[in-house]
């Protein structure tokens, strides 16, 4: 399961080049993504509101070559690494990886703050049924919780 974000430009725009990047990807496949959420910052509020989407994907690709694929993305898509927790126009992070569970300091799995982070829970229910060999989580109920300290609100587009 991967998280995207953007909370600069063209936000709903990031999320789907993202999504279409991400099934290019050798070996993988897109085989769920959530609705997409709009959500207040967390840890610096002096920016935008971010659009939040989790997408399930199968991959061959082993959790530090997605890392890297992740990091290709964002950067082709004006990623600029400046501010912790600053403005982007799109963030992609690995929140979970089938049977893999890692305390590197590159990558760390699960993600070490999805569970605190309604932006991401509340999509991830979305298409947690789609899970298989991930940590036995009440994802929907963690979601429920954090929802009601963070604002989180279902993103409509205007577009067709």
């Amino acid at each position: 399961f991967v998280s995207l974000g953007s909370n600069l430009g063209d936000r709903a725009g990031y999320l789907r080049d993202a999504r279409e990047a991400l099934s290019a990807l050798p070996a993988t496949t897109v085989v769920a993504a959530s609705r997409v959420y709009e959500t207040a910052p967390q840890e610096r509020d002096d920016q935008d509101a971010f659009l939040n989407q989790v997408v399930c994907l199968e991959t061959g690709l082993q959790p530090l070559d997605l890392l890297a694929e992740c990091q290709r993305i964002e950067s082709e898509h004006g990623r600029v690494r400046t501010l912790r927790f600053g403005p982007r126009t799109l963030d992609i992070d690995i929140l979970l990886f089938q049977d893999a569970e890692s305390d590197d300091p590159e990558l760390t799995l699960p993600h070490p703050r999805m569970v605190k982070r309604a932006f991401v829970l509340v999509p991830l229910a979305d298409v947690w049924e789609h899970a298989r060999g991930m940590p036995d989580m009440d994802v929907a109920g963690l979601g429920r919780a954090t929802a009601r300290d963070q604002r989180v609100r279902l993103y409509e587009a205007t577009e067709g």
